[in-house]
């Protein structure tokens, strides 16, 4: 064997070496890759469980990290400080009318809500709820008016029932779709008619799911929030910008920023919208000749909540603000009826009402989904 035939022999088997060295490196070096961090774990308060906004983006959902908890069933009971009312009764022409006025001097409102899952998984959620409410005046003057002797003492209910569809598209896109009817008014169970006292409301939402703290969405609603029956569009926003703040809004009917001072006290500061409309089978007519009416009140109030737990599932709401009303008309049933679109064209008064604003204040409690239960569902 020559020399030159060793030495290239030498370097081949050398070179060969050096390969299969920087091959057993590699194999023992891994390949350095971007870190993947996990989500944050929900808050103990959140609405949801942790597969649905904390350890998985693979649902979206509405709520977001740091939210209230959801409620299964509420009492509430609401009283408004005294307040002035004038109020003109028209009748064949608004040029020709009488004049009267007094002091609310009772305004009281109560309620019960119950919801209840009909099917609860990660990609489909379908809710029920039910709820009761009344309203009951008294007035200084009853004698002043027909229509203050004919609210005098008089319970205004509400029995109303709805389905919510709340639906994960997949991580990012979700939409709610709401239908919810009510019978509202005067009415005992012995002289009931369904025709003469429903009322029907809707809405459908599309939104989107950013991360964990932020989701919003656009859509529409058809409902009583303005007094008459009308559709308007509405925006969700729901964020969460740190560990205390936050925000809930569905507007225009609400919106409310949000302080976490613990896990189980919240503080929130905004305003509400709210709208009431009711059928009214006069005990006596009215100066103008009208037996039955349309009763609708229109309002806008500020207000301060807080909410904190009691024990486990049971929470209470403490609220109060100022209430300053829009409206307070009534009009012959046959001017209501249809819908509009926003407020709508202006229709005939039976009669107009001016109400004075007033502070209101509000007790709550509300059984939520109790924390073992959360935690159960969240390590499935």
């Amino acid at each position: 064997m020559t020399a030159f035939t060793f030495t290239c022999r030498f370097s081949y088997l050398a070179f060969a070496g050096l390969l299969a060295a920087s091959a057993a490196r590699a194999q023992d070096t891994p390949v350095r890759r971007t870190p993947v961090y996990p989500p944050p774990a929900p808050l103990a308060t959140d609405t949801t469980s942790a597969d649905q906004v904390g350890r998985s983006q693979e649902f979206a959902v509405p709520s977001v990290l740091g939210m209230g908890p959801s409620k299964g069933l509420v009492l509430h009971y609401e009283r408004l400080a005294d307040y002035s009312i004038k109020t003109t009764e028209f009748r064949n022409s608004p040029d020709v009318n009488t004049n009267h006025n007094t002091t609310v001097t009772k305004n009281a409102r109560a309620f019960v809500k119950a919801y209840a899952p009909l099917i609860n998984h990660p990609h489909l959620k379908v809710v029920l709820g039910v709820n009761y409410d009344r309203e009951e005046f008294n007035f200084k003057d009853p004698a002043a008016s027909s229509l203050y002797r004919n609210l005098e003492e008089k319970g205004l209910k509400v029995l109303g029932a709805q389905l919510a569809v709340i639906r994960p598209v997949d991580e990012v896109h979700w939409y709610i779709a709401r239908v919810k009817g009510e019978l509202n008014g005067d009415y005992t169970s012995g002289e009931l008619t369904v025709p003469d006292y429903l009322k029907m409301s809707a809405e459908f939402i599309y939104g989107w799911k950013r991360t964990p703290n932020f989701a919003w969405g656009v859509g529409a609603q058809l409902g009583y929030t303005f007094g008459r029956q009308s559709i308007y569009p509405v925006i969700l926003y729901n964020r969460t910008w740190n560990s205390h703040w936050g925000v809930e809004s569905l507007f225009p009917a609400r919106v409310s920023f949000r302080y976490n001072l613990t896990r189980s006290t919240l503080l929130y500061a905004g305003y509400t919208v709210d709208g009431y409309n009711y059928n009214i089978k006069l005990r006596e007519q009215l100066d103008n000749g009208l037996q039955t009416l349309i009763v609708r009140q229109n309002e806008i109030k500020p207000r301060l909540r807080l909410e904190r737990e009691i024990y486990d599932f049971l929470w209470f709401g403490l609220e109060g603000g100022y209430r300053y009303n829009a409206s307070f008309n009534a009009l012959d049933e046959t001017n209501n009826k249809g819908f509009s679109l926003f407020r709508g064209s202006a229709r005939n008064l039976a009669v107009d009402n001016t109400l004075g604003g007033a502070p209101y204040a509000s007790l709550e409690l509300f059984i939520v989904p109790p924390r073992k239960f959360l935690n159960k569902t969240a390590s499935k």
